[in-house]
């Protein structure tokens, strides 16, 4: 990102830009970020945006060709296309010739190296993976956010927060506006206030029901299932998710134990570095043949709901009785 920011900060633009990764939320930034600086006073003349997979390649193409009106550039957006995910040689075959008055920028989710599309982006102009930020830099960007609000806030209170609300920005930037909020007449953000007012992620929940299957705290873990059917949670939505937990347990475990650390970890299992310390710790209560055993229980309880051997609220408290006993 930091060619990214040179270029805003200089003013001085490729033709063409990829922006593609798991972080919508600063996606969407950067793409208001470059509109801004291209078109300055919202020139709606010399801007055009394009989105979903059914964006015609002929149009954009048409639309790049066309001289900016009574302006320097003119900025084309194409946001989740697919371009990058199937065969589009002509597309990849123009980016090549873009026109100097335009500027041309693709927002996806996801992307194929090897596609031609995107050879061309990253040989022509910038392309820009934006992951999930590391704990650290939501921690400082949460604070710089509090503190605009005039407000303090103690460390230990942010990672509380990101601890129950995820690492997810767009989610977080939604939390804090009701923190906000609810904190008005406050000067100091307290954990208290998250525990009133910050709606919990289903994955927390089932974070801490694998703790308390772990811990063979079955009434806990009970009352956090029950919780989540108050919550209009799907029994099916919530075994999925806890034999989901139960596979990332048993691959962090595995290649724990072949000597990888916790970043290469994260690299190689596609997790934040953050959820796989947690989930480290929480994998050292099981043996990797106890993980696959409740990995293939989960499978089976899932199986019987399908042939209707078994309600599907019944597969859950199955499971949950069965391994914290």
């Amino acid at each position: 990102m930091k060619n990214l920011n040179d270029d805003l900060k200089k003013h001085d633009f490729k033709n063409v830009y990829l922006l593609y990764g798991e972080e919508d939320y600063l996606k969407k930034q950067y793409k208001e970020k470059l509109k801004q600086a291209i078109l300055p006073e919202d020139n709606s003349m010399n801007y055009a945006y394009f989105e979903g997979k059914g964006a015609d390649e002929h149009e954009i193409i048409m639309l790049c060709e066309t001289m900016p009106f009574l302006a320097e550039k003119r900025l084309v957006v194409v946001e989740n296309s697919g371009f990058f995910k199937v065969k589009k040689d002509e597309m990849g075959s123009y980016i090549a010739n873009i026109p100097e008055s335009t500027v041309l920028v693709f927002v996806e989710n996801e992307i194929d190296k090897r596609n031609k599309v995107y050879k061309e982006v990253a040989k022509k102009g910038r392309a820009i993976e934006i992951k999930i930020q590391d704990e650290r830099t939501l921690i400082l960007w949460i604070a710089s956010l509090i503190k605009k609000e005039n407000k303090k806030v103690k460390e230990s209170t942010i990672r509380y927060l990101i601890e129950k609300a995820g690492d997810n920005m767009e989610s977080l930037s939604n939390e804090l506006e009701k923190l906000f909020s609810y904190t008005l007449d406050q000067e100091e953000i307290t954990i208290k206030d998250i525990d009133e007012i910050v709606t919990v992620r289903l994955q927390n929940h089932i974070f801490d029901m694998v703790d308390a299957v772990s811990t063979k705290k079955q009434k806990k873990a009970l009352d956090l299932y029950n919780e989540l059917l108050a919550l209009k949670e799907p029994p099916m939505r919530i075994l999925y998710m806890l034999g989901r937990q139960f596979r990332q347990l048993y691959e962090v475990k595995q290649l724990k134990s072949e000597g990888y650390s916790k970043s290469q970890i994260a690299s190689k299992a596609g997790m934040h570095p953050f959820v796989v310390g947690k989930t480290m710790v929480q994998s050292d209560q099981f043996s990797l043949k106890k993980l696959k055993e409740i990995m293939e229980d989960a499978l089976d309880l899932e199986k019987a709901v399908k042939t209707g051997d078994l309600k599907d609220i019944t597969s859950v408290e199955l499971f949950i009785v069965k391994h914290s006993s």
